[in-house]
């Protein structure tokens, strides 16, 4: 039987894409494999290697900044989810979700609230999720170097805020997102 577990990385970020993974692990144990919240970059890294070469099948699929503008944060994750899952070379016969909401799917589908801390295909799909995201934000980073993409990943750090605040935005910036837009009506008020 093939499950697939699904999670994504870059909800709460200001900046950036919303990144979604599938995969469907083979019986081959993986050590040290856990939610990726709870890894070093070290380990991350290390097992977004394993995970590449050990799974059955894997697939990683974003949703752009734009796509997050027009449809909102939730479903952008779950429209990146449906393409990860879609783009699955084996096809699963589950498909298990982290958290409460299911993505558009032709396979049997099933929510896990904190599955990213109880399935291993969910805890893999997180990996190759955050890390593929951490690779966009540093690439970023390269092109918008003033914004510190490559420290907090897009996150709302003080950081993140002042650079805002000093430079305004830049097209890989959230629009929609509170922050922003209190950012804005904060400088808008100023001038």
């Amino acid at each position: 039987m093939y499950v697939a577990g699904v999670d994504e990385a870059g909800r709460g970020p200001l900046a950036g894409p919303v990144i979604a993974a599938a995969v469907i692990l083979s019986n081959k144990v993986i050590p040290g494999l856990k939610d990726s919240k709870k890894l070093t970059k070290k380990e991350l890294s290390k097992l977004d290697v394993i995970i590449r070469n050990e799974a059955i099948s894997f697939n990683v699929s974003e949703a752009s900044v734009l796509e997050i503008e027009k449809l909102n944060i939730l479903e952008a994750s779950l429209l990146a989810m449906t393409r990860a899952i879609n783009g699955l070379k084996v096809k699963p016969d589950i498909v298990l979700v982290d958290g409460s909401h299911a993505p558009k799917s032709v396979f049997p589908t099933k929510t896990i609230i904190k599955g990213d801390t109880k399935e291993e295909s969910i805890m893999a799909a997180s990996i190759l999720a955050k890390v593929t995201r951490d690779k966009i934000m540093i690439k970023l980073d390269k092109f918008f170097p003033k914004y510190g993409f490559k420290f907090h990943k897009g996150y709302p750090t003080e950081f993140h805020r002042m650079a805002i605040k000093n430079f305004g935005i830049c097209k890989h910036h959230r629009r929609t997102f509170k922050p922003i837009k209190n950012l804005d009506n904060i400088l808008n008020n100023e001038s």
